[in-house]
């Protein structure tokens, strides 16, 4: 938006009223009023100093006035962003005017100036724009025809000291018409900022000699090396950023698909089409008017949402902040409403947005190929043969487009051919047949959705061509795969509000695609053995990657998705052409899709029940090893760093146990056989210990302890049990790389409660435990192992293992008290705090043949562990193991305990006064958390 420009600093308000503003330009500033303040104090002022303190109060006040009425005006219209933006410009210009019309008349008046004595200042950059978010910077040039005179360099200076009394932020250079040329040749960075130079008082014929020259020596015949450059930028940009349109927390301005890729369309469209205003893109040709009414809708939102960011945070922000994200969307007016969060529909319009913004990206790069403005892009693979294209296709700057759209939609089949064609030939699809694609999505109704040509075809391109991630993602983004699957469209740019998935639900679901095409491809093999075996093997692809596409589908409604999802699946999967058997399979697999990863993350895998159970779930094999795979699949797929080796070795033990009771029998599974291989295994570690020690370590443990422990960690309390006696505090910290954790061992004379104040040392060193056993020896030691991870999710540094154990000897000893010292520790960041989850206990007697199973799904925390472990110890509640699993904020903590006796807790009295307890303790420390 451009506001008109004044000829000179003396002019009067009625120059500087400017259209689509917020509010009326008086009430952001009153020009006449604020000018007759500064002079009516300055009148009595006798120094400089006075001169500028004056000014600094005046405009200080004009400043705020001016602020609160911007605000309080966007707050009743909260999507009105460019009036918003323009009306801050508008504050900062008049401020910038006052500022210089003090300097120059009254701090450093010059009469009868030379040529040399002019100045221009200019605003550039955003604030060139006339957009200003509330805090963004004050970008000045300050241009002098020739070299700095004395006169201008006071000037400067003088406005700067009242600038930064002001307390904005400002940025400035001063430069002559000659420097701004030489510059801008050196640096793009610069040449960009004034690109946009505006105008904003002093000498104007100096800034029309900076713009008249700048286009005849700089920018005009440079277009090319300049569009190279912005788009080499943006790409750094989006890497830095995280190379993700999709990303939780999404920069506003900075990231993919944000603020600064729009601002990039326009600085390339005016600076190869001297275009001065957006819209001018339709009168060229670039855009059709429905492509710039999305750019306009965009860039709208965008910045509305950036302006409420800064507002919110009181300073310059432009991450887009889980709780930030909260508060926006009620700003905003979004509501809670079909089972979602206001935050997730914010959201989801959010990346909608964005999409579109890289959609526009394409359109323009296109039309600048075809005016040699940008090089084509180079061939992927120059010395690997492309396959000729089909009839009705044609290759332009490298790019499959279409060869006629006039006849090419006549068979509306080509609306799936053309993503099948680019995947089998290798070529990209050429933005204009995109537009093409968007124009007609109108072609696909229920009846081309009942076709078993097409449904063939869009199984082929998941199944034929090795990476279907590429078809589907350019199919989602054009809406073809919403048209065609429209059970698919509410879960497109969904988010899930959370911190434990990285992208939108269906970004997921490609992603969860794309890793199944790499285990295919063999580039996973290290990574995923087990998952790449079972694939080598052979499975039924189409059951796999159906059930891949639609495990999802069922998010976003009140109903529990994996059930919403298997409905779903029955009604899509035999559309899909799949048989009467493979729809049932598709079916179950999407009903049961979390099955594997519960189990694994959330049970004691060692208790031959788990396995008893689980295999009797998935009833063979051939379902074992399809819903082992998509369960690999799709934990990989919620986003970066989430599959570790700790989940790697859960999922492979669960499936190797299940695998051999299937083949073996059920009945197979007992504590017996377990046991007697782990004695065997023990004996067979430490052969070297005298025959009669060694009958001793094999005769001081009970069942659970052989059955629950790899023979590694039993040789570990062997040798820390060894010759122990009731005064020591005997601990072993070392590395499991295998799990991806740092493996602590505990031999201590056992007592009440020593599950608690172990958990409470752990927590006092900052150790997320991942996984725990603890077991009582027949003579009276306990012998607890704990798996922990530093707060990255990672094993702990081996330099930060000896401070480690100095920590918990203290702690053990008495002489540090967990629970006082944790209570300032026990915080939630801020960021973190909107996340809901509501607790649920639940009991389980079935689960395990001698424990009861407690199972707390709640919000996670540092200190909660600890504070469930000390109420289950004050409740006299034996705590035998405890399985944790941590979904970013939510965490599934699960407990194998007896009670006093040895005892399952089967009276429903005992089980809800535990539960009260435990969601006391809960609630107690979540207060605790949220204080500040």
């Amino acid at each position: 938006m451009t506001l008109p420009q004044e000829a000179s600093a003396a002019q009067g308000s009625d120059q500087l009223t400017a259209p689509r503003l917020i509010c009326a330009p008086n009430l952001i500033f009153d020009v006449t009023a604020v000018r007759a303040a500064v002079d009516t104090g300055i009148s009595s002022d006798k120094s400089a100093a006075d001169i500028r303190a004056t000014t600094v109060a005046v405009l200080k006040d004009a400043n705020a006035s001016g602020r609160q009425a911007i605000e309080a005006a966007f707050l009743s219209d909260p999507f009105a962003a460019g009036p918003t933006t323009a009306a801050y410009a508008y504050l900062t210009d008049c401020i910038v005017r006052e500022v210089f019309r003090v300097a120059t008349t009254y701090l450093h008046p010059l009469p009868t100036p030379t040529d040399a004595e002019r100045l221009s200042v200019l605003a550039v950059g955003g604030y060139g724009r006339s957009e200003m978010a509330p805090y963004s910077d004050v970008d000045l040039l300050f241009l002098t025809p020739y070299k700095i005179t004395g006169w201008a360099e006071s000037t400067i200076e003088s406005m700067l000291y009242i600038f930064w009394d002001l307390h904005l932020k400002v940025g400035h250079s001063s430069r002559t018409v000659k420097d701004c040329l030489r510059l801008g040749r050196e640096d793009y960075t610069i040449r960009t900022a004034l690109l946009e130079n505006r105008y904003i008082c002093g000498d104007s014929d100096l800034a029309e000699t900076l713009e008249q020259r700048l286009w005849a020596e700089l920018f005009t015949g440079t277009g090319a090396d300049f569009v190279e450059a912005k788009l080499q930028e943006r790409a750094e940009r989006h890497l830095k950023q995280g190379g993700q349109r999709y990303v939780v927390e999404p920069n506003v301005k900075e990231g993919k698909g944000g603020l600064r890729d729009l601002q990039t369309l326009f600085w390339i469209a005016k600076y190869v089409n001297d275009v001065r205003e957006p819209a001018d893109l339709v009168g060229i040709g670039v855009y059709r008017q429905d492509e710039y009414d999305r750019f306009r809708e965009a860039e709208e939102f965008l910045t509305a949402v950036r302006c409420h960011l800064h507002i919110l945070a009181d300073r310059a922000m432009d991450q887009l902040t889980f709780d930030m994200q909260v508060e926006i969307a009620a700003r905003l007016g979004y509501t809670d409403h079909d089972g979602r969060r206001a935050v997730e529909h914010f959201m989801q319009d959010y990346f909608r947005h964005a999409t579109m913004v890289g959609e526009l990206t394409r359109i323009l790069l296109t039309a600048l190929e075809a005016t040699h403005a940008k090089r084509a892009p180079m061939l992927q693979g120059l010395f690997r043969r492309r396959r000729k294209v089909k009839p009705g296709y044609q290759i332009v700057h490298n790019r499959l487009d279409i060869e006629d759209p006039s006849t090419f939609f006549d068979d509306r089949l080509n609306m799936l051919r053309i993503f099948e064609e680019a995947l089998r030939t290798g070529y990209l699809i050429h933005p204009d047949a995109m537009r093409e694609i968007s124009a007609h999505i109108d072609l696909i109704d229920d009846t081309f959705r009942e076709d078993p040509e097409a449904n063939r075809i869009f199984m082929d391109l998941l199944l034929k061509h090795g990476n279907p991630e590429r078809a589907l993602r350019r199919m989602n983004e054009l809406g073809v795969l919403s048209a065609f699957v429209p059970e698919f469209a509410p879960v497109v740019a969904m988010m899930q509000f959370n911190m434990y998935h990285h992208y939108t639900v269906d970004e997921h679901t490609i992603q969860c695609i794309s890793t199944l095409a790499q285990i295919e491809r063999g580039e996973l093999v290290e990574e995923l053995p087990v998952a790449s075996r079972i694939l080598e093997n052979g499975v039924n692809r189409r059951v796999l990657y159906a059930a891949l596409f639609l495990h999802d589908i069922g998010k976003g409604r009140p109903e529990d998705h994996s059930v919403l999802g298997a409905q779903i699946a029955r009604r899509v999967a035999p559309r899909f052409g799949l048989k009467k058997e493979e729809a049932e399979t598709v079916e179950w697999l999407v009903r049961y899709h979390l099955l594997m990863s519960d189990i694994a993350q959330k049970r004691d895998i060692s208790d031959p029940r788990t396995v008893r159970d689980f295999a009797k779930a998935v009833k063979n094999q051939k379902r074992l090893d399809l819903l082992t795979v998509l369960t690999v699949c799709d934990i990989r797929g919620v986003g970066p760093g989430v599959w570790n080796n700790w989940k790697a070795q859960l999922l492979r033990g669960l499936y190797r146990e299940t695998s051999n009771a299937l083949a073996g029998g059920l009945e197979d599974l007992n504590r017996d056989s377990r046991e007697n291989e782990a004695k065997r295994a023990l004996r067979d570690a430490l052969s070297d210990w005298p025959s009669k020690e060694l009958r001793a370590e094999v005769a001081r443990h009970y069942g659970p302890y052989w059955q629950g422990l790899p023979t590694a960690t039993h040789v570990v309390f062997a040798k820390l049990l060894r010759d122990i006696t009731d005064k020591d505090v005997r601990i072993d910290l070392h590395p499991d790389d295998d799990r991806d954790a740092t493996r602590v061992a505990f031999a201590i004379a056992d007592h009440p409660g020593i599950f608690a104040r172990l958990t409470g040392a752990l927590a006092l060193v900052g150790a997320n435990v991942v996984d725990a056993r603890t077991y009582t020896s027949k003579d009276g030691y306990a012998t607890a192992v704990f798996w922990v991870q530093d707060i990255e999710g990672h094993p702990f540094a081996a330099n930060r293992l000896p401070r480690l154990e100095r920590m918990i000897q203290r702690t053990l000893k008495g002489e540090v008290v967990a629970q006082q010292e944790l209570v300032g520790r026990d915080k939630l960041k801020k960021r973190e705090r909107p996340f809901n989850v509501p607790t649920s206990i639940s009991f389980d007697n079935e689960g395990s043949e001698i424990y009861t199973i407690i199972e707390v799904d709640t919000r996670d925390r540092p200190g909660l562990l600890f504070d469930l472990a000390r109420t289950m110890a004050n409740s006299n509640v034996y705590v035998a193991s405890a399985v944790i699993a941590t979904y970013g904020e939510q965490v599934v903590d699960t407990f194998y305990v007896k009670d006093m006796f040895g005892l399952k807790f089967h009276s429903d009295a005992r089980r809800t006064s535990l539960e009260n307890k435990l969601r006391q303790a809960i609630d107690a420390g979540r207060q605790r958390a949220l204080s500040e």
